[in-house]
């Protein structure tokens, strides 16, 4: 048996994480998890939905702003942990601060590292720092797990042994589904906002739109024109309804605020701004919504496996694979457009089913499975990943069967 140290410090990080976390588990591996300490409340109440840990948690100072001091931090916090529990191998997700710092503090004591959901790139300086960490990270890794072809092709035009890479799926699709389960079986609502009960319940059957946004590229005047979108598609849509869960940055916060200054008093009645959403709730918005209007990588993937069409506030995604396949669009953060892809979606049901009927791109619930055969030394048994898309799946790396 192997000692597992799982790195985590951002919610989606926890949520695409806790598949593996729990199959380890099951596997009879032994598994710790740290915590890096960039999302702490939203953090913890995701560790005690998932039952696990943390078992290490690193207190970020912050005496100075930016992302060299939350770097040489997590750095060192890592490395410190790493010194204690001396895993065999150290698992990253994605593309955060947590991750580099995870990747670089095992490499630099030669600790082989997996890297889920690897190969994300948009060509571009955006999302910035992510697309840079990712292709660090890249660099770092002794397991690949690419939930895409798009993902392995990248990887492999980089320099990445063919052997090294698994394309595996995406592990949120597991936890989705999963969470998706579990509230069906519970016929749950009531873990909703009680302000979100009451507008859905003073609106019964109206379509409702899902807003989220929180990257870094969006901070400023770009949020401000997605709010002001908003605020005009409540204008000439009376029947919509629209939930936003709001990123705890006050900034962003602020740019809402400023987006959202002209609306009307009855579109103010149709918009319930939020704290942020556990889990549960978010996968039942998601479940509940029309569409979702979103800069988020991880609700794009989600709204997927829940047969929800998307529209995405940004010029370019690391998740091009759902909009080749159909099921979403990129209109930036320009007003009219998103107010003419949003109005369309409402008035044009054909439209609507297509985008709705896409398949899943990313995953079919079976991805941390996958992954934890290849770390237990199981390659041979791995099911390949088939998706119902255009392009044909590949196992890279895997032992045919």
């Amino acid at each position: 048996m192997s000692t597992y140290l799982v790195c985590t410090g951002t919610r989606p990080e926890i949520i695409k994480m806790a598949p593996v976390h729990r199959l380890l588990k099951e596997r009879g591996e032994t598994v710790q998890v740290l915590h890096t300490g960039q999302h702490e409340e939203m953090a913890q109440s995701l560790y005690r939905f998932f039952d696990m840990g943390p078992d290490h948690q690193i207190q970020l100072l912050r005496e100075r702003s930016g992302l060299s001091q939350l770097t040489a931090e997590l750095l060192q916090g890592i490395d410190q942990v790493l010194d204690q529990c001396k895993p065999d191998v150290v698992l990253v997700q994605g593309d955060t601060s947590s991750a580099l710092g995870g990747a670089m503090a095992a490499y630099f004591r030669d600790i082989p590292v997996a890297h889920i959901e690897a190969g994300l790139r948009t060509g571009q300086h955006d999302p910035f720092p992510e697309e840079k960490h990712r292709e660090m990270i890249g660099r770092l890794a002794h397991w690949h797990f690419p939930p895409t072809p798009i993902a392995s092709d990248n990887l492999l035009r980089e320099g990445v042994q063919r052997r090294d890479i698994y394309e595996v799926g995406n592990t949120v699709i597991d936890a989705a589904l999963w969470v998706q389960q579990l509230r069906s079986a519970a016929c749950q609502r009531n873990d909703y906002p009680e302000a979100v009960q009451q507008m859905m319940a003073s609106h019964p059957g109206a379509p409702l739109m899902l807003v989220t946004a929180h990257r870094r590229e969006n901070w400023g005047r770009p949020i401000q024109h997605i709010a002001a979108a908003v605020g005009a598609l409540l204008q000439v849509n009376p029947a919509l309804v629209v939930v936003w869960p709001q990123h705890p940055n006050p900034s962003v916060r602020h740019d809402i605020a400023l987006g959202l200054e002209g609306l009307t008093p009855d579109g103010r009645a149709r918009i319930c701004l939020t704290e942020p959403l556990d889990y549960p709730a978010l996968i039942g918005l998601l479940a509940d919504c029309h569409f979702c209007l979103t800069d988020s990588g991880g609700i794009q993937e989600e709204a997927s496996a829940l047969k929800k069409p998307v529209l995405i506030t940004r010029q370019s995604t690391e998740r091009q694979e759902l909009v080749n396949a159909g099921g979403a669009l990129l209109v930036g953060t320009d007003p009219h457009a998103i107010v003419e892809q949003a109005s369309a979606l409402l008035r044009d049901g054909d439209l609507y089913r297509v985008m709705q009927a896409t398949p899943c791109p990313f995953g079919d619930g079976h991805s941390a499975m996958r992954i934890v055969d290849v770390l237990t030394g199981h390659p041979e048994g791995v099911t390949h990943w088939h998706a119902a898309h255009p392009w044909t799946a590949r196992s890279i790396g895997m032992r045919p069967h």
